[in-house]
């Protein structure tokens, strides 16, 4: 090479590499024409840099995408995706600005796999922009206020702040989250959530073509069908009358916009999370009701309430259609009227001579049903009641400030109730069912005044009856139908009054466990040891046999059969029979093939197998079987013995409540009882139980914090000491409350679903004010419930819990172990005479 032409070769290296870097250079936040972000660049939204924008992989999947997620948090918050149903398979991919001014995204061949694809842009000159909305533009570069495309329109599964979810009346045209198909894959899954465009709009998910989840209507303020969702709206819902396309929109906008999401799962979940120290917390789910919150759960008139068992009953004035497959639970048949509307006997030829006019039985906090109609917002709540019993076609109506008069016709479906919040729904009834209802309240009154007439009359009669029966009662006891010959007494006075008690012979329990065998013994109590067997059928049975040294007796055979025989709840054992033959005393259940919780929850290899989703549905199944027991059952049982070993796991993992021999019955108005003779397990008692001899519900509810917060920790109550310090657990859990690391508290194995911790905090949270020292202070079971699946939002402020530190013992001989070790988790104490 010349001398002379040296100086222009190097100027020509110089241009060159100054083009090449213009033309891949990224701006901060900007794409333009012949720039592209190739795989492994990003670009960041201006000014706080809030979003980022580029190339991702989903976990578990190797496959790339362009999409947006929050820069600078731990865990990768994917909230857009471009080429969702058309990834790439390897990192050669780019996102750039076509010379038409589409957007684009390219595999290494320049094959299209995902565009804008505009066809009416005014210039080709156009430029991408992240915003700090999250928002990806893009804009005429001549005319930067006119934005020719934008991500917020075309949003996939996450709902941001400031972005729109509605549509046009008049073309159709609509904005709505699509799920992913998967956790791993973003393809379009079968979940979609819109804004319906009725005149009073609600929110729908859709499974594919179906409904699967509503809020209720908007009634300027909120979704009413949602008590629990958030209103804090300052952008909030608003309609656009004056809008030529007669848009609909919904939005929200907080003063912390970068800070909140919601979000369409793949399960068909909708959520709403919080960034709160770099973390997600969950603070609204569609899920909080779980089998309410399915559409039409109870079919046409049914109405669903997660607090009663079964959840769904009918409306006022019906009764189920099917009543054989409405005890079984399926409730998709609904139910019909019970008597007919006087406009129908008209028009079907029966007469109304003297039929007295229809009427309206409010139901207080419900969710009204789908499709209603609007009568507009002029009529007042009279007029509303009015055209709804002129129109025979109208069977509900409600009203509301805010919206007007609302009515339904058809089916009555998708109806709720709620612990809290909610609408006052009227239903439309015969006026015989109106009779039926004051005819029912005067039969009340005279009865409660007849009643104290007489209970009054017999109190002192009673009285002496019971002083003389009493020193009976134990001898009578002992001469019962479980003593020891009989064998020679007659079967059928045992059956005399529980006709459902099947008997077992002793020949075919010990054929079945194989002469109770030691390889088939599940494990053993205070009652004695529990076999597994096989009847000649083949169904398989748990054999709980009364060992002659039990510390339980004839006092807890009996009871326990007399009590479970009278229940009935998925969340319960099955008691299937029993075998009284000499010494031998037996009784017979369902055979869980899981054991007890305790087997699983504190065994450090099984306790991997109870994610978050197994635990609260643990939790949850305890506290209905609970409720049942308290408020719902035929009899009101007081359980006295609420622990992990007590609770069996069937196939599922779904938890019943065993072991009723210390139970106890109480009378209609009975709230509490007194005993000297204190039964139970330490560490799961409350402290007027073990101190006073006195029970009552909230005896229970103590038991349940505990267990609840053994279930969160994945610690034994009993044996729980923190570094040497004689805490109990509640004591540990208060402590960690009040320093604020109440995360510390959660079991390691739970740590990595970081989704479920705002959940599992919330659990905590409702078994401390259980464990509180005074049964005045203790919620409920009912109201533990609503707790916990969220029915009540707002949760009390705890106090010190009872028995925070445990008693060590001061005997220097002892082992350091026996010192600590005051109460052994599987053994009940059921004879301490005290006072």
């Amino acid at each position: 090479m010349s001398t002379a032409l040296l100086p222009f070769f190097v100027l020509s290296l110089i241009l060159s590499f100054a083009l090449h870097k213009s033309c891949s250079a990224i701006g901060n936040n900007t794409i333009i024409v012949a720039q592209s972000v190739v795989d492994g660049e990003t670009i960041t939204s201006s000014a706080d840099g809030i979003f980022k924008l580029g190339f991702f992989s989903p976990s578990n999947s190797s496959s790339r995408y362009v999409g947006i997620w929050y820069n600078n948090i731990p865990e990768q918050t994917i909230v857009w995706v471009a080429n969702r149903d058309n990834p790439l398979k390897d990192s050669s991919g780019s996102l750039s600005i076509t010379r038409d001014g589409n957007l684009v995204v390219l595999d290494g061949r320049g094959m299209v796999l995902w565009s804008t694809n505009l066809t009416n842009i005014a210039s080709n000159n156009t430029m991408a922009e992240l915003l700090d909305t999250g928002n990806l533009i893009l804009r005429d570069v001549e005319d930067e206020e006119k934005i020719v495309w934008q991500s917020f329109e075309n949003p996939t599964d996450t709902f941001l702040a400031t972005m729109m979810l509605g549509g046009s009346r008049r073309t159709g045209k609509r904005q709505v989250l699509t799920s992913w198909k998967s956790e791993s894959d973003p393809s379009t899954g079968i979940f979609y959530l819109g804004l319906e465009l009725t005149d009073i709009p609600q929110l729908v998910i859709w499974n594919g073509s179906k409904r699967h989840w509503r809020s209720g209507p908007w009634n300027n303020k909120n979704f009413i069908g949602t008590p629990s969702m958030p209103s804090a709206y300052s952008n909030g819902f608003f309609i656009s009358n004056d809008d030529p396309e007669d848009n609909v929109y919904f939005s929200f906008k907080f003063t912390d916009n970068s800070g909140r999401r919601f979000a369409l799962s793949h399960l068909g979940e909708t959520f709403g999370e919080a960034l709160i120290d770099n973390k997600w917390k969950r603070f609204w789910s569609t899920n909080k009701n779980k089998e309410c919150d399915v559409y039409g759960k109870c079919g046409p008139f049914g109405s669903c309430n997660i607090l009663e068992s079964p959840i769904c009953s009918c409306l006022r004035g019906y009764i189920p259609r099917f009543n054989d497959e409405w005890s079984k639970g399926n409730w998709s048949g609904g139910c019909l009227r019970k008597s007919k509307l006087k406009c129908e006997k008209n028009e079907t030829g029966d007469g109304n001579k003297g039929v007295k006019e229809d009427g309206f039985i409010a139901m207080n906090n419900m969710k009204v049903p789908d499709f209603a109609y609007w009568l507009g917002s002029s009529l007042d709540v009279k007029k509303c009641e009015q055209e709804c019993l002129n129109n025979c076609s109208c069977l509900a109506y409600w009203h509301d400030s805010g919206v007007g008069c609302l009515t339904w016709s058809g089916n009555l479906v998708d109806v709720s109730k709620f612990s809290e919040g909610g609408v006052d729904l009227n239903i439309r009834v015969a006026h015989s069912e109106l009779d039926r209802k004051k005819n029912t309240k005067a039969i009340l009154i005279a009865s409660v005044l007849s009643g104290a007439f007489v209970i009054g009359g017999c109190t002192y009669l009673c009285w002496r009856w019971m002083t003389t029966q009493k020193g009976k009662q134990k001898k009578d006891m002992e001469t019962s139908l479980f003593q020891k010959d009989y064998e020679s007494s007659d079967p059928n006075m045992l059956t005399a009054d529980n006709p459902d008690l099947n008997f077992f012979k002793y020949e075919t329990l010990a054929i079945a466990t194989n002469n109770f065998i030691g390889a088939n013994k599940l494990g053993a109590g205070g009652f004695g040891p529990v076999y597994k067997g096989t009847l000649a059928d083949g169904q398989e049975i748990a054999v709980k046999r009364l060992s002659k040294g039990s510390v339980q007796g004839l006092e807890e055979f009996t009871n326990e059969v007399i009590v479970i025989l009278k229940l009935q709840h998925r969340n319960l054992v099955r008691l299937l029979g029993c075998c009284v033959e000499g010494d031998e005393k037996m009784l017979i259940y369902e055979y869980m093939p899981n054991k007890s919780l305790d087997a699983y929850l504190f065994d450090p290899a099984k306790r991997a197998l109870l994610d978050w989703r197994k635990r609260f549905q643990i939790i949850e199944g305890i506290s209905r079987g609970t409720l049942y027991l308290h408020r719902d059952s035929r009899l009101r049982v007081i359980h006295r013995d609420l622990k992990a070993s007590n609770i069996l796991l069937d196939e599922q993992l779904h938890p019943k409540i065993s072991d009723f021999g210390m139970a106890r019955i109480f009378g209609g108005n009975e709230l509490e009882a007194n005993t000297i003779r204190v039964v139970g397990t330490y560490g799961y008692m409350p402290p007027e139980y073990v101190m006073e001899g006195q029970f009552s519900e909230k005896s229970d509810v103590f038991s349940f914090g505990v267990l609840l917060l053994e279930i969160v920790s994945g610690k034994r109550n009993s044996i729980f000491y923190y570094e040497e310090t004689p805490l109990s657990l509640s004591g540990y859990a208060w402590q960690l409350w009040n320093e604020q690391k109440l995360q510390s508290f959660i079991d390691p194995s739970l740590l990595s679903e970081p989704l479920f911790e705002a959940e599992i905090l919330r659990c905590i949270h409702v078994g401390l004010p259980c464990v509180q020292d005074f049964a005045k202070d203790r919620p409920n079971m009912s109201t533990t419930l609503s707790m916990l699946v969220s029915e009540i939002a707002a949760l009390p402020n705890p106090k010190q819990p009872a028995f925070m530190e445990r008693r060590i013992s001061t005997n220097s001989n002892l082992p350091a172990k026996s010192q600590n070790a005051w109460s052994i988790n599987n053994l009940s104490i059921t004879n301490v005479e005290g006072r």
